[in-house]
């Protein structure tokens, strides 16, 4: 199940894939803003919680960008992930907070998941270069995907390498995953998503692939048309979504591209096969509309279309490597 390289498409831009950016989307208030967003999600109303950190963590939207409200305030170390599920429970992820909170759409608290201590893995940092052993829920968590059956798979990423299923009262049921590159090994869990058979996908950023797996940790395949996945959604026509953070920016200290000119950030599109079906971004203007710097969190709604959140500021941004007003939420449309 290896995905294949689409050397016809792999240039085809934001318009032939269908899409259009939604420039002005969404209405802030005045004096309203974020540093950066670090992740997206849709509820069945198709309002959009904008997982962010900033003042208000969560900020909701109507589809049409007009602002709703917020709440979280003062509850998070640092916004990671957002998942929501099919009941429109929002399920947020607290890397530095170690935890995983289950909220109403309203933002009252319904379960926590982790103690919000690190468990023991060697890390030293949010470097997955520093993990000596696969620990326990969670050291630095970064997404989490709902089953079919509610049961919760939670990639615990930057200071430890595993899948963690846990029951949907918060029993933790099992764990797989250790440091490496071989089937089953991950550097750095990023991003997760489950099917409706199952089987689960995890973006393992650092290998720059998706790894399969059925509902029990066993390995499948991998996908590697991709370069360091943050996060990949799936759709309900059984398309999958990829955030694609590239080579530009959010570079650990002492690496760097393959080669020059090795593509930015950028969006792609799969079908259930692996089979690469659009993609755009990775250009040399990443501040530009339908371009990217740092794709870190991606969710379509239900009539298409799909929302990205960058960490600008992390990622590169804090160190004058972009303009401080480039965006860091982007959505696109379908058009004809």
């Amino acid at each position: 199940m290896t995905g294949s390289k689409s050397e016809l498409i792999e240039n085809d831009g934001l318009r032939r894939a269908g899409y259009e950016p939604a420039c002005g989307w969404p209405d802030l208030p005045a004096g309203m803003g974020w540093q950066e967003v670090a992740a997206v999600a849709c509820d069945s109303r198709d309002r959009v919680y904008v997982f962010n950190r900033g003042e208000h963590p969560v900020i909701i939207f109507e589809a049409d960008g007009s602002f709703v409200g917020t709440w979280g305030e003062g509850l998070f170390a640092r916004p990671h992930g957002i998942f929501i599920g099919p009941d429109d429970a929002i399920y947020c992820t607290d890397d530095a907070g170690h935890t995983i909170r289950k909220f109403t759409p309203d933002g009252r608290l319904l379960l926590t998941l982790g103690d919000g201590k690190p468990s023991d893995t060697g890390a030293t940092s949010v470097d997955y270069r520093t993990i000596r052993r696969a620990g326990a829920p969670f050291h630095y968590p970064t997404n989490l995907a709902l089953a079919p059956d509610g049961s919760m798979y939670v990639a615990d990423g930057y200071g430890n390498a595993r899948i963690h299923k846990f029951s949907p009262d918060g029993r933790l049921l099992f764990s797989w995953g250790t440091p490496g590159n071989e089937p089953g090994q991950f550097h750095v869990p990023h991003g997760i998503a489950v099917d409706g058979d199952g089987r689960v996908y995890v973006a393992d950023r650092e290998n720059s692939r998706i790894q399969v797996f059925d509902a029990a940790g066993g390995y499948l395949g991998e996908w590697t048309d991709v370069i360091r996945p943050c996060q990949v959604f799936l759709d309900r026509q059984g398309r999958f979504y990829v955030a694609e953070l590239g080579w530009r920016a959010g570079m650990w200290p002492g690496t760097s591209a393959p080669s020059p000119g090795a593509p930015g950030g950028r969006v792609s599109i799969f079908d259930r096969d692996g089979g690469l079906l659009a993609r755009w971004g990775g250009g040399d203007n990443p501040c530009s509309a339908g371009d990217f710097y740092a794709p870190h969190g991606i969710w379509c709604d239900s009539r298409g279309s799909i929302y990205v959140a960058e960490v600008v500021y992390s990622a590169g941004g804090r160190m004058g490597l972009v303009p401080s007003d480039c965006h860091s939420l982007q959505k696109f449309v379908r058009w004809g």
